[in-house]
């Protein structure tokens, strides 16, 4: 390492095996006073002579080094050179020429001194002429500078540092003056935008900012220089050199001196447009269906909550529609979900198609959808729109290769600034709905006050309901099943009644359709054939007769079509050892029909146990006659609107014959509902209607009455 320019100059021509060993300074020719000075000074000082021997140390430099005075005096300045350096400094000394005349400082990094102790501190000297007895001296002036060197290591660390956490750092950065322009920028940041160094230095913003945000940087630059804010931080479109748009979240804040005057601006960037659209897809399915891409719930009810704020300032009405699909669970059950879920989203897009542009779409769920119409200055506009919407619905889709019809029912909510909120509109549209598909399905009724009352109750009985299930409050009875030949009674149909303590006897189309409308209706269907089943096992004829009376039990659509109904039917004949050829269930056509093919696998389980299928309310339907033939059932009861028509013509005496003669050459049994005359009971018995039943023969008995009534033959088919 070659010497500094210090340790090469400061030896000089100095000789150690040449020179003489000199007097003391004292012994030259000055007044004895510069002792005294050269003390004073405020730094090292050493005097040197042409040959770099030391005649003098003041004793701050021997403090400094380590040493006393007396030790220094006489040797060679070679003394204080670090001993890694003494040979090339050696060598630079008779390389150089000894200028006593000239004044030199050093103030270099690398410059040293040795100490007595082997370490070295970091110096500045001084060197200086000094003419004196006719010989040529050299004044040196050492100043410690430890503490100033460490300060410059630790400000050059520094900026070392952060020259590589600028330079280098993944996050964008620029520095910009206080007008603005950019002064610096890093390679992160000329990635961002696409710009090179020598395209942004110098200039503002503007070249990388979208037009719309132009003003953005401005703005918070001008609160900045007055002071309103310490810092910035804010979001803006850039403008790439490719034409790209991104979202950045800039931070910005002044560099100060010590006085607190703003030296420049430093801003960090960072690209937020992944994060941002991440963020927007988030939002988008916090707030949308995922099936049919609708609004969901949340954003109906914001939408709805900011309609009623307009209404409110500038007056009008507004409409909530509830549609509802009708027989939905037919489809899912027929073609199986996936065909469903595409139903679904093709029926979304009718509907989107046809909503009008300030209006909301939203599916609230399963095969509902809630529409949101603004604006509207009559309760006709919305229905109106009702109408249009079940058209647009009706239409036939084409869903992986079949062809599907859909009807859908509607409730309408029609409100004002007076809208309470959400739920209570939603509570309201719900009833209405509920109406809509009681009365007619395919059709939308308004909803008026005394629905919500009529809800209420319902909500209520249903309640009540499963307070009785619980309580034993529910009951089976029996209404007897006559031979119209004989007049005698050969079985029985199974009624569930409810003798509800406050109301009294509730009627079945009263509570079975609330019943069907929850759960409970599995549990009740469930307690009716296993109490069916029990007590039909009692049953016997007074004579001993091996030919005993049936029962037949009444299936809901959920209750036939749930996986459990053949294996639980199976566990209750065995424990009730009841023969399976005495219990007929009974089955509407529409529950036949819901999938035909579902149907003819449980008649099948249902058959191989020995059990028997009654074809339930024919003649009200429109497809039955087509599938005759593949239920096979052993029992077709004939409607009693057919029986009991309201007008009685020939053309319904027609009608009645053509049932039965069909039934016959079908090798099917007859059974004729509702007959309360002696009219109506010669006329089935004419037309060869094989069984019969209603009021004429009895009402529905509790099971304690049913031994007395089996085998009884009625007088005229009216009695016993």
């Amino acid at each position: 390492m070659a010497p500094s320019r210090f340790e090469a100059d400061l030896s000089g021509h100095a000789e150690r095996t040449t020179a003489p060993r000199l007097e003391s300074v004292r012994t030259l020719e000055h007044p004895p006073s510069w002792d005294g000075l050269l003390e004073a000074l405020p730094e090292g000082t050493a005097l040197l002579d042409r040959h770099g021997i030391v005649h003098y140390v003041n004793g701050l430099l021997a403090s400094m080094l380590g040493y006393l005075p007396e030790e220094l005096v006489g040797q060679s300045v070679e003394i204080v050179v670090p001993h890694r350096l003494r040979e090339a400094a050696q060598t630079a000394r008779h390389d150089r020429a000894w200028i006593p005349t000239s004044n030199v400082i050093w103030n270099n990094p690398d410059l040293t001194i040795l100490c007595k102790d082997g370490s070295e501190i970091p110096v500045e000297i001084s060197r200086s002429p000094l003419a004196l007895d006719r010989g040529s001296w050299v004044v040196a002036g050492v100043r410690d500078v430890s503490a100033q060197r460490a300060t410059e290591r630790a400000r050059a660390d520094a900026e070392l540092r952060f020259r590589v956490a600028f330079e280098n750092n993944m996050a964008p950065m620029t520095f910009a003056d206080k007008d603005d322009l950019i002064i610096s920028v890093n390679d992160a940041f000329c990635q961002m935008v696409g710009f090179t160094k020598e395209e942004l230095i110098g200039c503002d913003s503007t070249p990388f900012t979208y037009p719309d945000d132009v003003g953005i940087t401005e703005n918070t630059h001008q609160r900045l220089i007055a002071g309103e804010v310490d810092q910035e931080r804010y979001v803006k479109r850039y403008l790439r050199k490719d034409g790209r748009v991104i979202d950045v979240e800039v931070s910005r804040a002044p560099a100060r001196d010590e006085e607190g005057n703003i030296l420049y601006f430093v801003f960090s960037e960072r690209d937020i447009t992944e994060e941002r659209a991440l963020a927007a897809q988030l939002s988008h399915q916090a707030l949308h269906d995922p099936l049919t891409g609708l609004a969901n719930r949340a954003l109906f009810e914001d939408r709805l909550s900011q309609a009623h704020g307009r209404v409110v300032r500038h007056g009008g009405i507004g409409a909530v529609l509830l549609i509802d699909l009708d027989d939905f669970k037919g489809v899912n059950d027929t073609h199986g979900h996936f065909v469903g879920d595409q139903l679904l989203t093709a029926i979304a897009d009718r509907l989107d198609a046809v909503t009008r542009a300030n209006d909301t779409l939203c599916r609230f769920g399963g095969d509902e959808f809630l529409y949101l119409a603004e604006g509207l200055d009559a309760r006709e506009e919305a229905e109106a729109l009702a109408e249009r919407l079940v058209k647009v619905i009706a239409e036939p889709y084409m869903i992986a290769g079949s062809l599907i019809e859909q009807r859908a029912s509607i409730g309408i909510v029609i409100w004002d600034a007076t809208c309470n909120s959400f739920s209570e509109t939603i509570q309201n549209v719900d009833a209405a709905l509920y109406e809509a598909k009681r009365n007619v399905r395919g059709h939308h009724v308004v909803f008026t006050p005394n629905m919500h009352q009529r809800a209420v109750s319902r909500f209520a009985l249903v309640q009540e309901l499963r307070h009785a299930f619980q309580a034993g409050e529910l009951v089976m009875h029996y209404q007897p099943i006559a031979d119209l030949a004989t007049s005698e009674v050969v079985g029985f149909e199974a009624l569930m009644r409810w003798h509800h303590p406050e109301r009294g006897w509730v009627p079945p189309n009263v509570f079975i359709p609330l019943a069907e409308e929850s759960d409970l209706i599995l549990e009740l269907g469930s307690f009716a054939l296993r109490e069916s089943i029990r007590e039909a096992s009692t049953w016997d004829r007074p004579d001993g007769s091996a030919t005993r009376p049936y029962v037949t039990v009444n299936l809901s659509a959920r209750q036939f079509l749930d996986p459990n109904l053949v294996p639980m039917i199976k566990n209750m004949l065995r424990e009730s050892a009841l023969p399976p050829a005495y219990l007929i269930l009974e089955i509407t056509e529409g529950v036949a029909l819901i999938d035909i093919a579902e149907t003819m696998t449980v008649l099948d389980h249902l058959g191989n146990l020995g059990v028997g299928i009654a074809l339930d309310d024919f003649g009200t339907g429109f497809s039955s006659l087509s599938y005759l033939e593949a239920l096979n059932p052993r029992i077709i009861k004939i409607d009693q609107s057919f029986v009991r028509p309201s007008r009685e013509s020939s053309r319904t005496d027609t009608l009645l014959e053509m049932i039965i003669t069909l039934g016959q050459r079908l090798n099917m049994t007859m059974l004729g509902e509702g007959i309360e005359t002696l009219g109506q009971f010669s006329r089935l018995q004419r037309l060869g209607c094989e069984l019969g039943q209603g009021f004429l023969f009895s009402a529905a008995i509790p099971n304690d009455q049913v031994d007395a009534m089996v085998g009884q033959v009625f007088s005229q088919g009216g009695g016993t």
